[in-house]
């Protein structure tokens, strides 16, 4: 059972230290903090919060994110429990490989891939969206018609570029940012308050309709096909099911655990960054989605488009605030793109360095410390996907891959409670085991709202990491050859099995 070895926390510390793959830490709590608003605040806010409301809540759209923020932030405290106890690249990964064995770190790696370069894909189709919009761009270039979505595919090579000269100066650029974007954000509430029609909001929850024709089979939640409930839209239901979705919204906290390695004082600064990031953001949330839906009725086609904070404010004739809205998102959405692929590239480095995947891709460049190698791939891996997947798609397969990443971390927490009490913690998840176990549940629940077309896709990418795994990585793990391990007997890296009786 070899593929459920364990790597201890002592080897990935040891490991952050080898000359050859040692990371600058350059990192700051405010560095962290902006790391984690830049990349919460962007598409939920600028895309997803009118398609969800048009297409499954309506004005309840607020209750969704409600709910996507109580499975977040129980999420969130066993990433900081986490994260202040193995401050090592790699997040869920790390974590994983510490308490779950080498086979499910693999799947939580392969799995991130889905959270964070589709992720940053989906919002680079997001950026090109409102730069459509902001400087009516010609269809062929950006926007929901671009196909290819140059566009887009320029932000993310550009962004490539910066993440490539090094963590703080994307620090730094990221800080300018988010400056402007939070202020974005709050005109957007503030101003959206002088447009409400208190007629938008009825219903607040818009009844239970059967879906379209042909809507049913494999774009009906999973959990209407294993309970045998017919295919709806709206209704409880419908506000999970966008609950679900929008998930993807609150992706951010667990980049912040990523940095982790490049953090001065990580045991103190990750647990900060991490629960204060997504405090300040599901405020931010529930507030945007309560004044779109009082500016613009959910059922109008306007809501449904990549960018319908734009499209709410022009609906009124603000056409100037239209314009300041795409501004704000533009810059906001860049920061987003940048953060997902940092958290991206430092995931396959830690992957890398552990021999999982070759070697060559955990390079650090002498001058910029930085993970140089998978900065370029990724970058180009993500253009493409931003090029030429619909928005709608990939957001789904997001949602699903983060929700399964949140699973394993907070099971990752009651099991390394019992096999190493003994690690200092300076941040502890309270009430253990109950919390992580309402994590788990939580996240499991809105996994079941998701299609069935989404779970198909995501077994088939599940399908294709084993095959990379049991063809490379199993072989070229560096706890199955011994190189750089600690001195420590093979059996002690093994996960515990149950003994036959004698």
């Amino acid at each position: 059972m070899s593929i459920f070895r364990i790597k201890s926390v002592e080897q990935s510390m040891a490991d952050t230290e080898e000359p050859e793959h040692r990371l600058k830490k350059e990192l700051s709590a405010w560095d962290l903090t902006v790391f984690g608003i830049g990349v919460i605040i962007g598409t939920g806010i600028f895309v997803l919060t009118g398609q969800q409301a048009h297409v499954n809540a309506g004005p309840a759209i607020a209750l969704s994110f409600v709910l996507a923020g109580i499975a977040c932030g129980l999420a969130a405290l066993c990433y900081a429990e986490f994260a202040s106890t193995v401050p090592v690249a790699g997040s869920a990964y790390t974590f994983s490989y510490a308490t779950l064995g080498e086979i499910v770190a693999w799947i939580i790696g392969w799995d991130l891939v889905l959270e964070l370069a589709l992720g940053a894909a989906v919002v680079a189709r997001g950026w090109s969206g409102y730069l459509h919009t902001l400087f009516n761009l010609p269809d062929w270039l950006a926007g929901d018609a671009a196909r290819p979505d140059i566009a887009a595919m320029f932000i993310v090579l550009a962004l490539s570029a910066i993440a490539f000269l090094g963590t703080k100066l994307s620090g730094r650029f990221t800080g300018v940012l988010v400056v402007v974007k939070v202020a974005v954000v709050l005109f957007v509430i503030v101003a959206g308050l002088f447009f409400i029609k208190g007629s938008n909001y009825q219903p607040f929850v818009p009844p239970s309709v059967p879906s379209p024709a042909g809507s049913a089979g494999v774009d009906e939640p999973l959990v209407q096909v294993l309970f045998g409930m017919a295919p709806t839209h709206f209704g409880v239901f419908g506000i999970i099911a966008a609950a679900s979705v929008v998930f993807f919204a609150y992706i951010g906290f667990d980049i912040v655990a990523t940095a982790a390695e490049e953090t001065r004082n990580p045991k103190r600064d990750i647990p900060r960054g991490i629960l204060g990031s997504l405090v300040i953001c599901t405020v931010l949330y529930m507030a945007v989605s309560v004044v779109i839906t009082g500016m613009l009725k959910y059922s109008d086609a306007r809501m449904n488009t990549s960018a319908p904070l734009a499209e709410a404010f022009k609906a009124n004739g603000a056409n100037w605030a239209s314009s300041l809205i795409s501004l704000g998102a533009v810059a906001g959405l860049t920061t987003v793109v940048l953060v997902l692929m940092l958290g991206q590239n430092r995931v396959l480095f830690a992957m890398s360095r552990d021999g999982l995947l070759p070697a060559k891709l955990a390079a650090v460049h002498p001058k910029f410390g930085t993970p140089y190698v998978v900065t370029v791939g990724t970058g180009v891996f993500v253009a493409i996907l931003a090029g030429i997947v619909p928005l709608a798609e990939l957001s789904k397969l997001v949602s699903i891959g983060t929700l399964f990443a949140f699973v394993l971390v907070s099971a990752g927490v009651i099991i390394l409670r019992r096999t190493r009490p003994d690690l200092p913690r300076s941040f502890r998840v309270p009430a253990v085991p109950w919390v992580p176990i309402a994590s788990i549940l939580a996240c499991l629940w809105l996994m079941l709202n998701l299609s069935v077309a989404t779970w198909l896709r995501f077994i088939v990418w599940l399908a294709i990491g084993f095959v990379i795994y049991f063809t490379y990585g199993a072989s070229h793990s560096r706890l199955k050859t011994g190189i750089g391990n600690l001195e420590t007997p093979p059996e002690e890296h093994e996960a515990p099995l149950p003994q036959p009786p004698q």
